[in-house]
């Protein structure tokens, strides 16, 4: 099952605790981080028409949810698999101009997802997008805005603390910036999970960046769609979990692809055909704004804020029952 057992684990809240400190963390986080990066709530499907090229096709491998509706017929929707696309289209459609945005509650759905103590089929998250300028398509805005983010979160671990003092995790107090480049210089007999891991022990929190691209042995650190981060300007941000001896990621970000990055990625990534589809066609012919995003997990962020052992303890969704068994004799109640 690929489960993790902690040793005399506790939760030190009860269920209906639990669920009561997850509200909390969802209210609180998302008012501040709308407030702190000057994002407006939107509300954002659950599905869109295959046909837009506006779902995130993720690493290229996973399997959209599909279905047909009356309506549409010869159509199909799918399930979002994230709105990585769609804000980008929607900044545009309702007029923000360089320094608004826009954040969602992104619930979808990924059938193909090893579950484990960090992984379930259901993915709950906020999706935000930002409009910026050309010349602010560097990497010291993407830092900026990463540090501005795990202010935030820092923030939402003294407020935590303040209420469930005995449930609290404790985070590191700074981020560190390195890129997948430099990880592999620094560990290069590690595989890339490994190098993660390394480095977000020896730090506590970092931000890797340029994610996508190939490295000097020919591989990606990690598989990323060519059609909405720039490579050489996106990254994760990672907390060291000590409870699972591993880093855990909280965001996937990144100031997204101009026309440039855009051609070069599709060619790189042998999705040449997507250059028809319609999203794709505006973003060449920069019809598109510029723009930052990404996604923040919640029910990752309530995992790390309560130190909980699995996600199913944050989250309700489906669990092997074996899983279920397993775990409840350990004190780790799967919602």
């Amino acid at each position: 099952m690929g489960l993790i057992i902690p040793k005399d684990y506790d939760p030190h809240l009860t269920v209906r605790e639990t669920q009561e400190a997850i509200k909390y963390i969802r209210d609180t986080f998302q008012k501040e981080f709308g407030r702190e990066m000057h994002l407006e709530r939107i509300s954002a499907p659950l599905f869109v028409k295959q046909s837009s090229g506006l779902n995130d096709n993720l690493n290229g491998v996973e399997r959209p949810v599909s279905f047909d509706m009356a309506v549409f017929p010869g159509e199909n929707m799918e399930v979002v698999q994230s709105l990585a696309k769609w804000k980008r289209m929607a900044l545009k459609e309702y007029g923000f101009q360089p320094g608004e945005g826009l954040y969602t509650n992104m619930n979808a759905i990924r059938r193909d997802e090893t579950l484990d103590n960090l992984h379930s089929c259901y993915v709950d998250q906020w999706d935000w997008e930002k409009v910026i300028t050309k010349e602010q398509r560097n990497q010291e805005t993407l830092e900026d805005t990463v540090r501005t983010i795990f202010k935030i979160i820092k923030h939402m671990q003294h407020e935590v603390w303040y209420k469930y003092p005995n449930a609290v995790k404790h985070l590191p107090k700074d981020i560190t910036f390195i890129t997948s480049e430099e990880l592999e210089e620094r560990y290069p007999n590690l595989t890339p999970k490994e190098r993660e891991n390394q480095i977000t022990k020896e730090y506590g929190c970092v931000f890797l960046m340029k994610i996508g691209d190939k490295l000097k042995n020919g591989e990606p650190h990690d598989g990323r769609a060519p059609d909405y981060d720039d490579w050489q300007l996106n990254g994760d941000i990672l907390f060291w979990y000590d409870l699972l001896d591993c880093a855990l990621e909280i965001s996937s970000m990144g100031i997204r692809v101009d026309e440039t990055s855009l051609d070069e990625q599709l060619t790189k990534a042998g999705c040449d055909d997507r250059r028809e589809l319609p999203y794709h066609k505006m973003l060449l012919n920069g019809q598109l704004p510029y723009t930052i995003g990404g996604g923040i997990g919640q029910s990752r962020l309530c995992m790390l804020l309560l130190n909980r052992a699995h996600v199913g303890e944050v989250q309700a969704s489906l669990w092997p029952e074996e899983m279920r068994r397993v775990c409840g004799e350990h004190q780790i109640f799967l919602l």
